[in-house]
């Protein structure tokens, strides 16, 4: 059976990120991430992270609801969305992942957004079929080596691929402006910035991550 894991992060959840989330989805969150799930008219099933963010009324709530609590040391080496993504990865049935979250626009911290990003390259998740996350208004594909995506854009829609996670090669990228195949990326680049697409496209890469954004 397969099964759509929601992680949802720190900062408020536009509209765009919560109608992504599917009825039949599993829904996790990352300490105050409870707070706006719950603000978002969402409820997780697990709270995961070193809880020191959350509200006091959002945790009550948490353990009221039957929710998994799963409370971590403040003194730790990954953030709240890294453990509970792993906690996501441990369900049986995750073949899909999306994340949600704010961005920096929302008072969401740079290096924390930044984190998020990085760490949907994790090489534990290219093994799902999907890895994707809304924050704010802004929808993100990430892509792992041997997969490929694709966005049900429509004509003049502007998006971006980018090798956050290191070089990127044998891209392939289809019903774009600039198409590319057998492609390079280097994550000092900038070259997948502001193509535009002329309907659905497709991507993919042959080795490496790609990151595909659309504002």
């Amino acid at each position: 059976m397969s099964q759509t894991v929601v992680v949802i992060g720190g900062g408020a959840l536009s509209q765009r990120a919560v109608a992504a989330v599917q009825p039949a989805a599993t829904v996790l969150a990352a300490d105050s991430g409870y707070d706006h799930a719950v603000a978002a008219g969402l409820r997780p099933a697990m709270l995961v992270g070193d809880l020191d963010s959350i509200s006091e009324e959002g945790r009550a709530t948490a353990e009221g609801s039957g929710a998994q609590v799963h409370a971590h040391p403040t003194m730790k080496d990954a953030t709240d969305t890294e453990l509970t993504i792993a906690a996501a990865l441990e369900l049986a049935v995750t073949t899909d992942l999306l994340v949600l979250g704010g961005t920096a626009a929302d008072d969401e911290r740079l290096d924390h957004l930044l984190g998020t990003l990085l760490a949907l390259g994790a090489p534990e998740l290219g093994a799902l079929r999907s890895v994707r996350a809304v924050l704010g208004t802004t929808e993100v594909a990430v892509v792992h080596a041997g997969r490929r995506v694709e966005l049900s854009l429509t004509p003049g829609a502007t998006f971006s691929l980018l090798a956050l996670h290191g070089e990127a090669r044998g891209i392939h990228l289809k019903g774009a402006q600039w198409e590319l195949i057998d492609a390079t990326l280097m994550p000092y680049e900038a070259r997948g910035v502001s193509n535009c697409a002329l309907g659905p496209v497709q991507a993919g890469c042959a080795s490496g991550v790609l990151t595909v954004v659309v504002p």
